[in-house]
């Protein structure tokens, strides 16, 4: 049985719908649905859950992850750039990230580059992926025999490299796909301030204002009446961010295990069931169970399957129904759907 934790409310966004559905993982059972108006702050977009090749209900290879207006995008499958558009994900993105270099995860950038260009673009676009990016790039960039109208900056990542931005980082972690450079990825945001306690500094006579604010980030204060004010009589300790982890194309193994450790959201591939359990490991994929396995074990808070095999494209729910005998809190990807990542302490 798998450890239970309270969590926060998930907001699961269904597509075409004109409300938002949410998913109560504070409830004992498979949870509760009701209706919810948001505003995200950081969210998962699936743009491709189809493995190896595209079907009528699926696209390959895609997850778009919106933080904070800022649009990272991991893989690029073929017809990426129309899920986009379909989906409302904006051109106007900085990274394109690669877990790996087969052509389902890949060929996709080709046609978005071309249709960035078009548009005129004149800002860089950075690509990064594993040892082998720089070639595989020079190919994408040349082909057509086009100018680009804007820079594209390569690079090359090692696993436990981490490249930081404002608030977060991305760390780059070795998985296990068939002997192939293959990386996962994981967001991971900074720790946030302590909760301010306005209740407490009014008692103590702080007037609002710049006090308040030199409080919250540290430092203390002298009132009129000399009396000093620490930030620890106002500021609770530091809280968690947000950590959401996506695998690419692997094996279960035990360096997802260990990066994903406490993470809001584990996006796992699944591409098969029990019964084809011997050809995921022929093929260096994993199955839906297996995927379960790693999310207990990394006590995630949501584990979002996706890269299905062709043969569960019309109806995944048996991949969803063995994962869930080993953690419950398991959604079953399709194209589009889109999960609003709370915060662990989100009231």
């Amino acid at each position: 049985m798998c450890k239970r934790r309270t969590r926060p409310l998930w907001h699961v966004f269904i597509p075409f719908a004109t409300a938002s559905i949410f998913w109560d993982t504070t409830r004992q059972g498979s949870g509760r649905c009701a209706l919810y108006f948001a505003a995200m702050s950081l969210s998962v977009r699936l743009l491709g859950t189809s493995a190896s090749r595209p079907t009528i209900e699926r696209n390959v290879a895609s997850v778009a992850v919106v933080r904070e207006g800022e649009t990272l995008l991991f893989d690029c499958g073929e017809g990426t750039q129309r899920q986009m558009m379909r989906y409302g994900v904006s051109f106007a993105l900085q990274d394109i990230f690669f877990t790996h270099f087969h052509a389902d995860h890949v060929i996709g950038v080709i046609g978005l580059m071309r249709t960035l260009s078009l548009q005129g673009r004149s800002e860089p676009l950075r690509l990064w992926g594993p040892r082998g990016a720089i070639r595989t790039m020079k190919r994408a960039e040349e082909f057509g025999m086009d100018r680009l109208s804007f820079p594209l900056e390569v690079s090359e990542l090692e696993p436990g490299q981490r490249l930081a931005r404002k608030d977060y980082g991305i760390a780059a972690y070795q998985v296990d796909h068939r002997g192939a450079r293959a990386l996962g990825y994981a967001i991971v945001e900074d720790e946030r301030k302590g909760r301010f306690n306005p209740e407490r500094a009014r008692e103590l006579g702080i007037p609002e204002g710049p006090m308040w604010g030199e409080i919250h980030r540290g430092r203390a204060v002298t009132l009129g009446d000399g009396r000093i004010i620490e930030p620890s009589e106002l500021v609770g300790g530091p809280r968690s961010g947000r950590k959401v982890v996506i695998t690419g194309d692997t094996r279960p193994c035990s360096a997802t295990v260990a990066i994903a450790q406490g993470a809001d959201l584990l996006v796992h591939e699944a591409t098969f069931g029990d019964e084809e359990a011997a050809r995921a490991v022929e093929t260096g994929h994993s199955t839906a169970r297996e995927a379960a396995i790693v999310a207990r074990d990394a006590n995630v808070g949501m584990l979002l399957l996706t890269h299905f095999s062709a043969r569960y494209s019309r109806d995944a729910a048996d991949l969803g129904k063995e994962a869930r005998e080993c953690f419950e809190r398991t959604l079953v990807g399709k194209d589009g759907l889109e999960i609003d990542v709370p915060y662990r302490d989100a009231e």
